[in-house]
């Protein structure tokens, strides 16, 4: 057979037309994306406290200083509670400082004693700073060698919808010895809770400069504006590019994004646009000098290969989907194919699992107004583009079989010439070009036989060719 003219297309035509099928009908916004993976991120809160009971002017008084708390992002990798943040935002937890526990110390001994002084002295409403100072000074000295003090250090994770869960910390990266931060800056944390929303991780080793990426935190500046209402917890979205690939200081790989970040966004998920997780919020830049303020557009995030190698040997396995990340995500496919009715059981059923989250609750929102005030119905692109790409791999396999059809038994010339230059060949070659067009045309084929197309159509048969050698018909 050969394959001639543009029917050489036809195989890569309806190759591509199938491989790009799946991809139109799967293809999803980057609005629901970011929807599916906001509730997967979790406020996380390191704090560590002392309590303080000291004998004061013969009385036994105990009195806690206010904690010091650190907060960070961190995202859900397996349903079952397993979190992965940050190590430095639960590093206040992991290893003691002696200047915050011997503050602390002070803080809570003057709590406990400060006030019953005040009181004996009726200095209790109205008394100068610099007089409380002082009293608190004196008390520290005499009562503090005495003290009874306990440290406690908790570590705290705020789910979107306010639940407070108490984590413990189930492995613990600690940065290099002398860095401040690291590319093994990583932390594993277990909450006791069931089919939270989780995020997958994405191969890290694939990512090129200029690919997109959102990181989704609770960075600090928004948590504590003094604009905004502080009644709600909802994560923040920010977008940039992948800008490089460096090391920390510890050797260990880091990748550079433009995306904003600044502090609380530490240990957030940096997503790309299919919703993977590319890797854990680390560091920012700084300013030099007495400003020390973070400049954007410099910032750095741990690769999501080092959080898979941190995660080996736990008994964690990333992918596993819960029963919310399986409901949202049918919700969320529903809504955004116009089909409202079918939306609402699974957006129903994600708010079950885990009721009051911000994101649920808006989109069940936007949803029964929509199926109230149905929107004018967009044109079907993506129905129409099923259609076609069917149409057009129906059309190219008909066109295919009729030209396979037709040609199967087609020649090479350079085949045929091959076997009359070799003479070994009992092959009979067959001029049946019509006499009109044989008197004109001044082609002859050597060894050929003429035998003019009308006397063919006509019937005759009586040919001078033996039955058991191959003919081979030559016309135009």
């Amino acid at each position: 057979m050969i394959k001639t003219g543009p029917r050489l297309l036809l195989g890569p035509v309806c190759l591509s037309l199938l491989a790009l099928a799946p991809l139109a009908a799967s293809a999803q916004t980057l609005q629901e994306v970011l929807l599916r993976a906001k509730p997967a991120a979790v406020l996380v809160a390191s704090e560590v406290s002392a309590e303080a009971t000291v004998d004061c002017e013969g009385q036994q008084v105990t009195g806690k200083a206010a904690p010091l708390r650190e907060t960070g992002t961190g995202w859900v990798v397996h349903p079952s509670g397993w979190i992965v943040t940050a190590a430095h935002v639960v590093a206040s937890s992991q290893q003691a400082s002696p200047a915050v526990d011997a503050m602390l110390r002070d803080n809570a001994v003057k709590a406990s004693c400060l006030r019953l002084v005040l009181a004996r002295r009726g200095l209790s409403a109205g008394v100068r700073p610099d007089v409380e100072e002082e009293i608190a000074r004196q008390l520290t000295a005499r009562v503090v060698p005495t003290a009874r003090v306990r440290v406690d250090r908790v570590v705290a994770v705020i789910l979107p919808n306010g639940r407070r869960l108490v984590s413990r910390v189930a492995k613990y990266a600690a940065p290099a010895a002398g860095a401040a931060m690291s590319g093994r800056d990583l932390a594993l944390l277990k909450v006791e809770a069931e089919n939270l929303p989780t995020l997958p991780l994405a191969d890290s080793s694939k990512v090129k400069i200029g690919d997109r990426l959102h990181i989704i935190g609770f960075p600090s500046v928004v948590m504590t504006h003094e604009l905004l209402s502080t009644s709600q917890l909802d994560a923040s979205v920010t977008g940039g590019a992948i800008s490089g690939f460096k090391e920390d200081v510890s050797g260990q790989p880091v990748i550079q994004t433009d995306a904003a970040a600044a502090g609380g966004d530490s240990g957030g998920p940096a997503v790309n646009e299919q919703g993977g997780v590319v890797g854990v919020m680390t560091f920012v830049s700084k300013a030099g000098g007495e400003s020390g303020g973070i400049v954007q557009g410099f910032n750095f995030i741990v690769p999501a290969s080092a959080v898979r190698d941190f995660l080996k040997n736990t008994d964690v396995t990333p992918g596993d989907q819960g029963a919310f990340t399986r409901a949202w995500a049918s919700g969320l496919e529903a809504f955004f194919s116009a089909d409202y009715t079918g939306a609402r059981p699974h957006l129903a059923e994600a708010s079950r699992l885990l009721p009051n989250l911000p994101d649920v609750r808006r989109m069940i929102q936007e949803n029964d107004e929509r199926i109230k005030n149905p929107p004018p119905r967009p044109f079907p692109w993506q129905r129409v583009g099923m259609t076609l790409t069917i149409v057009g791999v129906l059309g190219c396999v008909i066109s295919w079989g009729d030209w396979w059809k037709r040609n199967r038994f087609r020649v090479r010339p350079r085949d045929i010439a091959r076997l009359l230059d070799s003479g070994e060949s009992g092959v009979v070659l067959l001029d049946v070009r019509d006499s009109d067009t044989f008197r004109k045309s001044p082609v002859r084929i050597r060894r050929a036989l003429h035998v003019p197309a009308e006397r063919l159509a006509a019937g005759e048969t009586s040919l001078p060719i033996e039955s058991d050698r191959p003919v081979v018909a030559y016309c135009t």
